[in-house]
């Protein structure tokens, strides 16, 4: 029987090349696409050393149209498209916002020209936790009221959900999903693939990690003077495995047909809010170490606090995190430390 074929794009990227891993494990065929912005050719040598499969992959920029109507030419038997790729630094987007609408935007734009002319059914967005801003009751869940929009990126995410919603209502053969994620952090089990920014990191487990290595001599705590318990800023922090696992949870439930509506919106958090100082702590203790970390201002584009409340997710895609924090700390270190002896 022949294996069911998923494009997946910003394959060799963080969550991206976690996700593939899983889609192999669930016997699929996979095809991915990047450009190496923020990722290297060669995740894919070490995904096949996790799976011990070697898969096609394309290195193109998806805002070329011409380019992307390539790989659908190439591949015929596409089943699903699982779309990571995106520019997501939340400071950099405050820096640079026309980049990162051009780049976003019309990255989306050319893949839903595909799946629509190559009569592709199913469709995964990677969307963000951002595009709640800062919300006035926590927990946040799918019908939570939009609050003011804090960053480009995230507002790159929630236009993004709007144009596949309203794609999905016009073209009756497109069945599409956004996951929105809180914060993916960790590696995979085997300390084999985890997070490699290409730049300096701006998210907070990988700097972390870098501090600890010596890469970073001292990190920066923006902002002690939030309206939380400790002063800093609170994130829902969700293994990276966890959030491969729901994109393959989330396709079995698009395949199977059990999707409603032309378009469904998911949230995949741990429902747990912790704070950056917090988050450090449980650093220090797995790694029984101390952190080298300074208290500055506030950074522009952050929210104060956010953390989800799932229970979409855990009732219609049979999903739920299986890591905790320390799990999450454990993992980076390990691949950091791996990193470490092999570069």
């Amino acid at each position: 029987m022949p294996k069911t074929q998923i494009l997946l794009t910003g394959g060799a990227g963080y969550i991206g090349s976690h996700t593939i891993i899983e889609l192999l494990h669930n016997g699929y065929e996979v095809i991915s696409v990047d450009n190496y912005n923020n990722s290297s050719p060669k995740t894919y040598e070490r995904i096949c050393q996790i799976t011990g499969d070697s898969i096609k992959h394309y290195d193109i920029d998806l805002c070329d149209l011409g380019l992307t109507k390539k790989v659908f030419d190439e591949n015929a038997e596409i089943r699903g498209v699982i779309h990571f790729a995106a520019l997501k630094s939340v400071p950099e987007s405050v820096e640079k916002p026309v980049l990162y609408y051009r780049n976003n935007i019309n990255s989306l734009l050319n893949i839903l020209d595909c799946i629509r002319n190559y009569n592709i059914p199913n469709f995964i967005f990677s969307s963000s936790c951002s595009v709640y801003g800062n919300a006035g009751q926590l927990p946040v869940n799918e019908d939570t009221p939009i609050g003011i929009i804090e960053s480009p990126y995230a507002y790159t995410k929630l236009l993004g959900e709007r144009i596949i919603q309203d794609c999905a209502k016009v073209h009756s053969t497109i069945k599409a999903l956004s996951l929105r994620y809180f914060n993916p952090v960790g590696a995979h089990s085997s300390g084999l693939n985890g997070e490699l920014p290409t730049n300096r990191p701006n998210n907070l487990v990988p700097v972390i990690t870098q501090t600890a290595i010596g890469k970073i001599k001292e990190m920066s705590v923006f902002g002690n003077d939030y309206k939380t318990r400790d002063g800093s800023c609170i994130r829902d922090y969700i293994h990276v495995s966890d959030i491969a696992d729901a994109h393959v949870k989330a396709l079995k439930y698009l395949l199977a047909e059990k999707q409603d509506s032309n378009y469904s919106l998911f949230n995949l958090g741990s429902g747990k809010g912790v704070s950056v100082l917090e988050a450090i702590q449980a650093f220090e203790k797995i790694a029984k170490l101390k952190l080298n970390y300074k208290i500055v201002p506030r950074r522009a584009g952050d929210v104060e606090a956010i953390y989800s409340d799932s229970t979409k997710a855990h009732k219609l895609l049979h999903w739920k995190p299986q890591h905790d924090i320390y799990s999450m700390m454990e993992t980076a270190w390990e691949w950091e430390q791996h990193l470490a002896k092999n570069q």
